[in-house]
């Protein structure tokens, strides 16, 4: 197999489909949570939505440098959550997660397997192969930060 497949079906798993690791994934956790629940305080933990909007943030602006644009994002902004204050709100927060991830897995299946060992917009980033496993690992610890605060709040 493909680094780039590879690479593709673990996103694919801890983004929209996959049970083989964490027996969940993001869409299966987001889907069912209600945009209360979503934004329920948990003593200093961050919300669902917050959590959310802050993995869509890099997806986002990863695919923008996958399509030819710049990095522009920044971690300071990555919990710049616009506020959720109704279902519509929520739901727009997880469709835009999902196309994102969508895309994202689709952006990455397609790179040239040479294009992987490239540095990522600048060398100080290391490679696109790195990158992207970041963010295949950013994914499961912040998936399993969600279904544990989804636990709490049901307690």
């Amino acid at each position: 197999m493909e680094r780039n497949s590879d690479l593709a079906n673990r996103l694919n798993e801890v983004l929209l489909n996959g049970r083989w690791i964490a027996n969940t994934n993001f869409k299966a956790q987001l889907e069912s949570v209600t945009w209360e629940k979503a934004t329920q305080k948990i003593g200093s933990l961050n919300t669902i939505a917050a959590l959310t909007y802050h993995v869509n943030y890099y997806l986002g602006g990863i695919l923008n440098v996958f399509r030819g644009g710049d990095l522009e994002i920044r971690d300071k902004y990555s919990f710049d959550l616009p506020p959720i204050e109704s279902e519509t709100d929520w739901k727009k927060l997880v469709d835009e997660f999902l196309i994102n991830s969508e895309n994202f897995v689709r952006e990455v299946a397609k790179l040239p397997d040479s294009k992987l060992d490239e540095p990522f917009v600048d060398e100080k980033y290391g490679t696109y192969f790195r990158n992207i496993e970041g963010v295949i690992e950013h994914g499961y610890y912040h998936l399993g930060q969600i279904a544990l605060i989804r636990k709490l709040i049901s307690l």
